[in-house]
């Protein structure tokens, strides 16, 4: 459609990656191997928690809950990633990338805000043990969870329908994915508007939690501080150790890609996306399984139940 001198695009032309063939050969094969993994990992430890009444804890109901976003979130941009890596076809429509942008902003506002979540529930049990149960009972995690996700919800879908976008500048997007900061790259006329919400959103969404999540660790480092023996804080602080460890994979990548100077795009930064994008989901699995004794004995018991040839 065309107004003016202006055409105004109707479909989006994803750049994915441009390498040799071979290279695109062991990109297919590897992301390929992450999305099953990956995929495999989070649902093994949505299943375990849901068969293992031992699991029924509020620390391992948002671990359930993290395992379902990093399964959503590799499934919203993953096996599309993996097909276009070989084909000569790589569009898709403004409507479907609008889709894929906004519900990738959905779970990566969600899961900054589930990781605030847990080290919360990491602060209250080691902080004030005595009032763990009340203060952290299932209820009233089921409860923070679905504010959580509607919340979030209703603040990635509020920009693009108080002000919809129109694109007249190209087709090609410059990443892998419909991702946002791309996207505005094409977009018509001034797009200052969604430049001053995704700074605001970040504050609330990305920085807000990050600065709980130092706070609350400050706190657990200080009462872990106190603890006489050496054996005793160091398995304190153990049960810790595994959501820090998806903390730094998770929050790195996004601040450099989104608390960039005037929220800019660069080619490399899809690089850096595919850190949380594609490699996070499948280490959240591994780290958690791999240091959590519940957790591997839980999955254990499940293999032997379940999958095991009597």
């Amino acid at each position: 459609m065309e107004g003016g001198n202006l055409t105004y695009v109707t479909e989006f032309i994803l750049t994915g990656f441009s390498q040799g063939l071979e290279i695109r050969i062991f990109l297919f094969f590897a992301f390929l191997t992450i999305y099953i993994f990956s995929t495999l990992g989070n649902c093994f430890l949505i299943f375990s928690y849901h068969l293992t009444p031992q699991l029924h804890t509020p620390m391992y109901f948002f671990l359930c809950n993290l395992s379902f976003l990093d399964l959503c979130y590799s499934s919203s941009s993953l096996p599309k990633m993996i097909l276009d890596i070989f084909s000569h076809n790589r569009r898709i429509s403004v409507i479907g990338c609008m889709a894929q942008m906004n519900t990738g902003l959905f779970l990566g506002e969600t899961e900054c805000i589930l990781l605030a979540v847990m080290a919360y529930d990491r602060y209250i049990a080691i902080c004030m043990p005595l009032y763990y149960n009340v203060i952290m009972n299932l209820k009233i995690c089921r409860n923070e969870t679905i504010i959580m996700w509607l919340g979030n919800f209703l603040l990635s879908a509020i920009p693009t329908i108080l002000k919809p976008l129109t694109f007249c500048r190209g087709n090609k997007v410059d990443h892998f994915v419909c991702e946002i900061l791309a996207v505005l790259e094409l977009a018509c006329g001034d797009i200052s508007f969604y430049k001053t919400t995704m700074f605001i959103v970040s504050l609330f969404t990305l920085l807000a939690p990050l600065i709980f999540i130092v706070v609350s660790y400050t706190f657990i480092i200080e009462s872990v501080i106190k603890i006489q023996s050496t054996d005793g804080r160091l398995r304190t602080f153990s049960t810790c150790a595994s959501h820090l460890t998806v903390v730094f994979m998770f929050y790195g990548p996004i601040i450099i890609t989104y608390m960039a100077p005037a929220n800019t795009f660069s080619s490399s930064q899809k690089y850096v996306s595919l850190i949380y994008g594609a490699v996070t989901p499948i280490l959240n699995p591994l780290i958690y399984s791999l240091r959590n004794t519940e957790v591997k004995e839980a999955i254990r018991k499940i293999v032997f139940k379940y999958f095991m040839i009597r």
